[in-house]
């Protein structure tokens, strides 16, 4: 289940927010623009399964999706431990494109989970919002909206994703440094696995 906390854009030594809530989630991230949904998870579908595989197994949803937002590409990406040798330095490459705050001029940033997990940090309405993601969730993050993404040091996901732009991923850095002021994807993430086994 994904888990919304919010700050204010202060610091973390303030929660205004958590919840695991999937509507209030989506009730608190509407006002912000952001597209937060729960799809069906496939049990069937391994974490690791090909791009064919996922999208035959969510054709439903993403025609779906397509059709009412308009994009021009939908692809397939996952990240996940391997017995390679150069994996835990392409795992750090890619980690660190995303960790500094950015936005998108020319589209939304909108992914499915299909496996695994990520965290979403949005700086808007000075506030901080940390979107846990896992399989099942859709987030809508809008164009020009100020944000970054941790995979974690480990990254294990499966995620699809959708782009109006033929470009796909094109990040304006905001140099701001605030990434480095909130909980990484390690730290929520093991604050997740301790609330579970609670």
């Amino acid at each position: 289940m994904t888990l919304l906390i919010t700050w204010p854009e202060s610091g973390p030594q303030t929660e205004v927010r958590r919840t695991s809530d999937p509507a209030q989630i989506a009730d608190a991230l509407a006002p912000l623009g952001v597209r937060y949904e729960r799809w069906p998870v496939r049990e069937d579908l391994p974490a690791d399964a090909d791009g064919d595989a996922v999208f035959a197994a969510y054709r439903t949803e993403i025609d779906r999706l397509t059709r009412e937002e308009g994009f021009a590409t939908v692809d397939v990406v996952a990240l996940h431990p391997g017995d390679d040798p150069g994996w835990p330095e392409r795992a750090r490459a890619a980690r660190e494109k995303f960790l500094e705050e950015h936005t998108h001029d020319d589209d939304d940033e909108v992914r499915f989970f299909v496996a695994g997990a990520g965290v979403f940090y949005l700086h808007v309405a000075g506030g901080v919002h940390a979107v846990y993601c896992e399989r099942g969730d859709l987030l809508g993050v809008p164009r020009g909206t100020a944000h970054w993404f941790d995979m974690g040091t480990r990254p294990s996901f499966t995620a699809i994703r959708f782009f109006h732009v033929a470009d796909g991923w094109i990040g304006s850095f905001t140099g701001s440094g605030i990434s480095s002021r909130f909980p990484d994807f390690d730290a929520i993430h093991a604050g997740r696995t301790a609330e579970r086994a609670a």
